[in-house]
Protein backbone atom coordinates (compact mmCIF):
# COMPACT_ATOMS: atom_id res chain seq x y z
CA UNK A 1 0.00 0.00 0.00
CA UNK A 2 1.50 3.56 -1.33
CA UNK A 3 1.84 6.22 1.51
CA UNK A 4 -0.41 9.21 1.32
CA UNK A 5 0.67 12.05 -0.69
CA UNK A 6 0.67 14.85 1.91
CA UNK A 7 0.87 18.70 1.11
CA UNK A 8 2.04 21.95 3.43
CA UNK A 9 0.06 24.81 2.88
CA UNK A 10 2.11 27.37 5.27
CA UNK A 11 1.64 30.97 5.93
CA UNK A 12 1.06 33.59 9.05
CA UNK A 13 -3.43 33.04 8.50
CA UNK A 14 -3.57 36.08 10.86
CA UNK A 15 -6.65 35.61 10.51
CA UNK A 16 -6.97 32.70 8.04
CA UNK A 17 -9.93 34.08 5.15
CA UNK A 18 -12.13 32.85 2.31
CA UNK A 19 -9.27 32.62 0.17
CA UNK A 20 -6.97 30.41 2.12
CA UNK A 21 -9.58 28.68 2.99
CA UNK A 22 -10.54 28.07 -0.67
CA UNK A 23 -6.51 27.22 -1.61
CA UNK A 24 -6.81 24.53 0.59
CA UNK A 25 -9.78 23.13 0.06
CA UNK A 26 -8.64 22.81 -3.39
CA UNK A 27 -5.32 21.33 -2.83
CA UNK A 28 -7.66 18.77 -0.72
CA UNK A 29 -8.59 17.24 -4.38
CA UNK A 30 -4.93 17.25 -5.89
CA UNK A 31 -3.30 15.74 -2.09
CA UNK A 32 -4.34 12.61 0.20
CA UNK A 33 -3.76 15.14 2.98
CA UNK A 34 -2.97 19.22 3.41
CA UNK A 35 -1.41 20.52 6.88
CA UNK A 36 -2.11 23.80 7.01
CA UNK A 37 0.73 24.92 8.70
CA UNK A 38 0.57 28.22 10.84
CA UNK A 39 3.81 29.85 11.42
CA UNK A 40 4.54 31.30 14.88
CA UNK A 41 5.80 34.27 12.79
CA UNK A 42 8.47 35.94 15.15
CA UNK A 43 9.01 38.08 12.83
CA UNK A 44 5.50 39.77 12.59
CA UNK A 45 3.53 41.38 14.58
CA UNK A 46 0.31 39.96 14.37
CA UNK A 47 -3.48 40.82 15.82
CA UNK A 48 -4.13 37.13 16.61
CA UNK A 49 -2.19 35.40 19.31
CA UNK A 50 -0.76 31.70 17.61
CA UNK A 51 -3.17 29.97 19.93
CA UNK A 52 -5.90 31.81 18.31
CA UNK A 53 -4.66 31.70 14.75
CA UNK A 54 -4.46 28.13 14.85
CA UNK A 55 -7.52 27.81 16.57
CA UNK A 56 -9.30 29.27 13.73
CA UNK A 57 -7.22 27.67 11.24
CA UNK A 58 -8.12 24.16 12.77
CA UNK A 59 -11.68 25.04 13.02
CA UNK A 60 -12.03 25.70 9.08
CA UNK A 61 -10.45 22.55 8.41
CA UNK A 62 -13.25 20.68 10.19
CA UNK A 63 -14.63 21.13 7.11
CA UNK A 64 -12.52 18.97 4.63
CA UNK A 65 -11.25 15.08 5.83
CA UNK A 66 -7.93 15.05 5.23
CA UNK A 67 -7.41 18.61 6.42
CA UNK A 68 -5.75 19.95 9.61
CA UNK A 69 -4.12 22.73 10.54
CA UNK A 70 -0.39 22.62 12.97
CA UNK A 71 2.26 24.90 14.27
CA UNK A 72 5.37 25.28 12.82
CA UNK A 73 8.42 27.31 13.90
CA UNK A 74 11.26 27.88 12.35
CA UNK A 75 11.98 26.80 8.48
CA UNK A 76 8.92 25.30 6.31
CA UNK A 77 10.99 23.03 4.41
CA UNK A 78 12.17 21.44 7.69
CA UNK A 79 8.44 21.26 8.64
CA UNK A 80 7.64 19.86 5.47
CA UNK A 81 9.81 16.94 6.02
CA UNK A 82 9.44 15.84 9.61
CA UNK A 83 5.84 15.85 8.36
CA UNK A 84 6.68 13.49 5.17
CA UNK A 85 5.24 16.27 2.84
CA UNK A 86 6.16 16.02 -0.56
CA UNK A 87 4.42 18.92 -1.90
CA UNK A 88 4.09 22.62 -0.63
CA UNK A 89 1.35 24.45 -1.60
CA UNK A 90 1.55 28.76 -1.50
CA UNK A 91 -1.23 30.62 -2.78
CA UNK A 92 -0.96 33.49 -5.87
CA UNK A 93 -3.33 36.18 -6.08
CA UNK A 94 -1.82 38.57 -7.93
CA UNK A 95 1.59 39.07 -9.79
CA UNK A 96 3.34 41.31 -7.25
CA UNK A 97 3.30 37.35 -5.32
CA UNK A 98 5.08 36.05 -7.74
CA UNK A 99 8.31 37.59 -7.87
CA UNK A 100 8.57 36.42 -3.51
CA UNK A 101 6.78 33.53 -4.00
CA UNK A 102 9.52 32.58 -7.22
CA UNK A 103 12.62 33.24 -4.93
CA UNK A 104 11.20 31.45 -1.92
CA UNK A 105 10.04 28.39 -3.85
CA UNK A 106 14.13 28.49 -5.73
CA UNK A 107 15.46 28.64 -1.89
CA UNK A 108 13.22 25.89 -0.56
CA UNK A 109 14.32 23.56 -3.54
CA UNK A 110 17.67 23.71 -2.22
CA UNK A 111 16.94 23.09 1.16
CA UNK A 112 14.46 20.35 0.57
CA UNK A 113 14.77 18.90 -3.36
CA UNK A 114 12.63 16.03 -2.63
CA UNK A 115 9.78 18.45 -1.56
CA UNK A 116 7.90 20.69 -4.93
CA UNK A 117 6.19 23.86 -4.74
CA UNK A 118 3.11 23.96 -5.88
CA UNK A 119 1.14 27.36 -7.09
CA UNK A 120 -2.73 27.69 -6.79
CA UNK A 121 -4.58 30.46 -7.51
CA UNK A 122 -7.54 31.36 -5.55
CA UNK A 123 -10.85 31.40 -7.02
CA UNK A 124 -12.05 34.94 -8.68
CA UNK A 125 -13.92 35.84 -5.82
CA UNK A 126 -11.13 35.63 -3.53
CA UNK A 127 -8.20 37.29 -6.03
CA UNK A 128 -8.01 40.16 -3.91
CA UNK A 129 -8.66 39.31 -0.87
CA UNK A 130 -5.66 39.27 2.17
CA UNK A 131 -5.66 39.28 5.82
CA UNK A 132 -3.97 42.44 6.02
CA UNK A 133 -6.60 44.11 4.40
CA UNK A 134 -9.57 41.93 6.55
CA UNK A 135 -7.58 43.41 9.02
CA UNK A 136 -7.37 47.01 8.70
CA UNK A 137 -11.38 46.79 7.03
CA UNK A 138 -12.89 45.02 10.63
CA UNK A 139 -10.32 46.92 13.14
CA UNK A 140 -11.70 50.60 10.94
CA UNK A 141 -15.01 49.29 11.59
CA UNK A 142 -15.97 48.07 7.89
CA UNK A 143 -17.82 45.10 7.24
CA UNK A 144 -15.33 42.45 6.37
CA UNK A 145 -17.74 39.63 6.93
CA UNK A 146 -17.66 38.59 3.74
CA UNK A 147 -14.33 37.42 3.33
CA UNK A 148 -14.28 35.29 6.46
CA UNK A 149 -15.95 32.59 7.77
CA UNK A 150 -18.50 33.35 10.53
CA UNK A 151 -16.31 31.89 13.31
CA UNK A 152 -12.84 34.35 12.23
CA UNK A 153 -15.82 37.52 11.79
CA UNK A 154 -16.55 36.65 15.37
CA UNK A 155 -12.80 37.20 16.11
CA UNK A 156 -12.56 39.98 14.38
CA UNK A 157 -15.23 41.81 16.05
CA UNK A 158 -13.89 40.85 19.42
CA UNK A 159 -10.87 42.15 18.70
CA UNK A 160 -12.59 45.46 17.26
CA UNK A 161 -14.66 45.73 20.93
CA UNK A 162 -11.50 45.25 22.38
CA UNK A 163 -9.24 47.88 20.92
CA UNK A 164 -12.20 50.34 21.29
CA UNK A 165 -11.88 49.94 24.71
CA UNK A 166 -10.28 53.32 26.56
Amino acid sequence: MSRPVIAVYPGTFDPITLGHEDIARRARELFDEVIIAVAIAHHKKTLFTLEERLEMAQTSARQWPGVRAEPFEGLISHFVQTKGGKAMVRGLRAVTDFDYEFQLAGMNGVLAPEVETVFLTPGTRYQFVSSTFVREIALLGGDAEQFVAPHVWQRLLEKRRSSAKP
